[in-house]
C-alpha cells in the first residue's frame, strides 16, 4: 500500500477508535492506542500518533488530553452530546407511528453516534401508555417521497388504508404536519367530488409514488392558513363546517386561548361567564371536546350542532342504560 494511502488508512482507524472507545470518562492513552491500532493490522510508533491526533484535531476532531495519572486522549465533541441523543430516543421510542422494528434500527444507528459506553445508556425503554406502535415500515420513505412531491411540485399516488379493502389514491400534496403524534399529508384532491383540500394519515399510506403529473390546487391553498385548518379539525377528524358559538365559564379563558389562539373576540357575560364564535369541523370527536369540560363549555349556536350534541349523548345515556340493564339482569 502507498505510504499516503497507508497513513490516511491510519488516521481513519485512530478516529473511529476515538469516537466509539472514549468519551470524558473512558480514556486512552498512547500506547493504549498504538496496541488498539495493531490489532487492526496497524503497526506504528507512539510519536506518530502523537502527529496523528495533531491531525486530526487540525481537521476540526476535538480530540483532548487529560494529563496525569490515568490520564490520556478522548472525543470531547460529538455532533450530538449524551443528553441530546436520549431525547432523540426517547421520541423514536415513543413515537406510536414508528414501527418497532424500524425504532431499532434508528436507535442502533443513533447508538454509533457516541462511545459504545455511552451508547449503552440509550437501551432504555420509554413508557408510552399501552399504545401500540404501528406495523408501517413504509413510513420513513412514505414521508420521504412525500416531502420530494412537495418540494418538486408534482402529484402522489398510494394506497390508502380505510375501513375495508385499500383505496388507490391520485393527490396533489402540498404540506405535511405533525398532529397528534402522526404525519398527515395536506393536499387538494379532485379525482371524487367534491373537490377540496382534503388531510391523510402518513401511516396508513402504502406503495406512495412521485408522478411526473404537476400537481393542482394552486388557487385553492393561495390563501390556504393551515394554523385554522387545524385548529377547526379535533383530533384531525372531518366533518361539515359551522360557525360555532361557545358559552364558557369564565376559569377557561387559557384553554380556549390553548385551543384557539389569540384570533376569537371573547365577549365577557358579566365575570362568570363569556362566550366566541370559531369555525368548526363538527365531529363526534368535536361533542366530546365539550363534553369533557363537564358542563363548563355550552353550544348555544347553530341550532343544528347543538342538537347534535344533544343526540350524541342521548346516544351515550342510552347504550350505557342498555349495558347496566344487561348487567342487572345477569346478576339476577
Amino acid at each position: 500500500m502507498p505510504k499516503q494511502e497507508g497513513q490516511k488508512s491510519k488516521l481513519l482507524a485512530l478516529l473511529r477508535i476515538f469516537e466509539q472507545q472514549t468519551d470524558e470518562n473512558h480514556l486512552l492513552n498512547v500506547p493504549q492506542l498504538v496496541e488498539m491500532l495493531a490489532r487492526q493490522g496497524i503497526l506504528c510508533e507512539r510519536k506518530s500518533v502523537y502527529s496523528d491526533i495533531e491531525a486530526l484535531n487540525a481537521l476540526g476532531y476535538d480530540i483532548q488530553l487529560k494529563r496525569g495519572r490515568h490520564g490520556g486522549y478522548w472525543m470531547a465533541s460529538r455532533t450530538f452530546d449524551l443528553a441530546e441523543l436520549k431525547l432523540l430516543v426517547d421520541a423514536v421510542q415513543s413515537s406510536r407511528v414508528i414501527s418497532k422494528s424500524t425504532s431499532d434500527k434508528l436507535i442502533k444507528k443513533l447508538e454509533g453516534l457516541t462511545s459504545h459506553y455511552e451508547g449503552s445508556q440509550l437501551q432504555r425503554q420509554v413508557y408510552v401508555d399501552g399504545r401500540p406502535k404501528s406495523a408501517n415500515k413504509e413510513l420513513p420513505y412514505s414521508v420521504d417521497a412525500l416531502f420530494s412531491a412537495i418540494n418538486k411540485g408534482r402529484m402522489v399516488q398510494f394506497r390508502y388504508k380505510k375501513v375495508g379493502r385499500p383505496e388507490t389514491r391520485t393527490i396533489s400534496p402540498w404540506q405535511m404536519v405533525w398532529e397528534n403524534g402522526c404525519y398527515y399529508l395536506i393536499a387538494y384532491q379532485d379525482e371524487k367530488s367534491p373537490a377540496g383540500i382534503r388531510h391523510y394519515r402518513v401511516d396508513k399510506m402504502a406503495g406512495v409514488l412521485v408522478l411526473d403529473a404537476p400537481r393542482r390546487g394552486k388557487a385553492q391553498f393561495a390563501g390556504f392558513d393551515l394554523p385554522s385548518y387545524l385548529k377547526k379539525h379535533f383530533n384531525m377528524y372531518g366533518g361539515p363546517e359551522h360557525s360555532v358559538t361557545l358559552r364558557c365559564t369564565a376559569d377557561l379563558e387559557p384553554a380556549m386561548r390553548e385551543r384557539f389562539g389569540t384570533s376569537p373576540i371573547l365577549i365577557p357575560e358579566g365575570e362568570t361567564h363569556f362566550h366566541f364564535t370559531v369555525p368548526i369541523c363538527v365531529s363526534d370527536q368535536f361533542y366530546g371536546w365539550v363534553c369533557g369540560f363537564g358542563g363548563k363549555v355550552e353550544i348555544t349556536a347553530p341550532a343544528a350542532v347543538r342538537s347534535g350534541l344533544q343526540e350524541m349523548t342521548s346516544r351515550i345515556a342510552q347504550a350505557h342504560h342498555c349495558l347496566l340493564y344487561t348487567s342487572d339482569a345477569a346478576d339476577d
